[in-house]
């Protein structure tokens, strides 16, 4: 007979257990049964469960966030250290160079050093802005504690729940003794009295859940604000600094195409157009400056310092050579494109286009004039 009674007061356990419901699953903060049928209990029971998950997927987003943007602080902060030093080392050419043959690629040098200075100058606000505006502000909510308020809420409610559960199995074992006992009175006692510490965890749980449940979704929304507004600030930081650096670029490389069409086109007009008609003889230029008529081909000027902008051969004894960089003493400009100077102690004529006037020269450069 104990052993049919003992089966059977496990059966009871077991038939009250069934009427269970399940709290949560994986992934939830705690796992215990729920003998609370109450339709308006398990909706916010469902509520918290799913407040929980996505708090706790938007925290490991931002940690995800924060991560990210100190790694690539790091990695641009030293592409701003290798920037600086290719800015230093191209100006550095530009004014130290001493090329013989014209200073074309140094001032090209200058005006790169000074566009990735300016370059690498964007990129440090933009890794400062990566961090004041968002590496911080996420740091901090994902510590805050705001959040840990509502977790420890929602893991007090938790707690109730599981003490509320095990209340009830407490309450059905009384209930069967009373039966069993045919109106004792003491028995009658001890069940009114777990019947009223159950009515008591159910009405603590309530309260607490409501108050986890707004705590959690004042958490979600913020969450939600906040790291939308830190995504939104990363991507104007960083369309900012695109802009500026597009702006720099379009500005170098109209300098920088200036400089190389100083170096591979030829002085316009071409050479070719100078060719015909040839430079007039000595004994033409004298009598043509002796006439007066209104028709003169030369034109008397006074002598000026001009710089060869492109290398001539004489083809004539009445030609003078020219290489880049020369400087010639112009006494002579005729009207068919040609002057007549002195360079290197020798006289000559020159096509005009050749040579562009300089109000000054290197004094170095004196005296290969004569």
């Amino acid at each position: 007979m104990e052993a049919l009674w003992k089966q059977a007061s496990r059966l009871k356990e077991q038939v009250a257990r069934q009427g269970v419901f399940k709290q949560f699953g994986a992934g939830g903060y705690g796992n215990s049964d729920n003998a609370f049928t109450d339709e308006s209990e398990v909706k916010l029971h469902h509520r918290l469960e799913k407040l929980y998950l996505s708090t706790r997927a938007a925290k490991h987003f931002q940690r995800d966030v924060v991560r990210g943007v100190e790694g690539y602080i790091v990695t641009g902060s030293k592409q701003v250290e290798i920037g600086n030093k290719l800015s230093d080392d191209s100006q550095k050419y530009g004014i130290e160079n001493t090329c013989t043959s014209g200073n074309t690629l140094s001032r090209a040098a200058t005006y790169y050093g000074k566009a990735r200075s300016l370059i690498e100058k964007e990129r440090g606000n933009m890794l400062k802005a990566f961090g004041t505006q968002v590496a911080e502000p996420l740091r901090a909510m994902v510590m805050g504690a705001p959040l840990e308020d509502a977790r420890h809420l929602a893991q007090r409610y938790d707690r109730i729940r599981q003490e509320a559960d095990a209340q009830v199995v407490e309450v059905s074992r009384r209930q069967s003794r009373v039966r069993e006992s045919a109106g004792n009175s003491d028995v009658i006692s001890k069940l009114e009295a777990a019947e009223y510490k159950l009515e008591e965890l159910k009405s603590n749980m309530v309260g607490l859940g409501k108050e986890a449940v707004s705590a959690m979704a004042a958490v979600e929304g913020q969450q939600q604000r906040l790291t939308l507004q830190r995504l939104i600030a990363m991507v104007e930081a960083e369309r900012t600094y695109h802009q500026k650096v597009l702006e720099i670029l379009d500005h170098l490389e109209e300098e920088m195409v200036s400089e190389r069409q100083k170096i591979e086109a030829p002085p316009p007009p071409a050479a070719e157009s100078y060719m015909s008609p040839p430079p007039p003889s000595y004994d033409e230029v004298n009598g043509m400056f002796a006439s007066t008529s209104a028709d003169q081909a030369v034109n008397s000027v006074d002598f000026f310092l001009g710089e060869a902008l492109d290398s001539f051969e004489a083809e004539s004894e009445f030609e003078l050579n020219l290489s880049v960089g020369d400087i010639v003493i112009v006494r002579k400009v005729s009207s068919n494109g040609w002057a007549e100077g002195e360079c290197k102690g020798k006289a000559g004529w020159f096509p005009h286009a050749y040579v562009e006037r300089r109000e000054r020269v290197l004094a170095s450069k004196v005296p290969h004039i004569f």
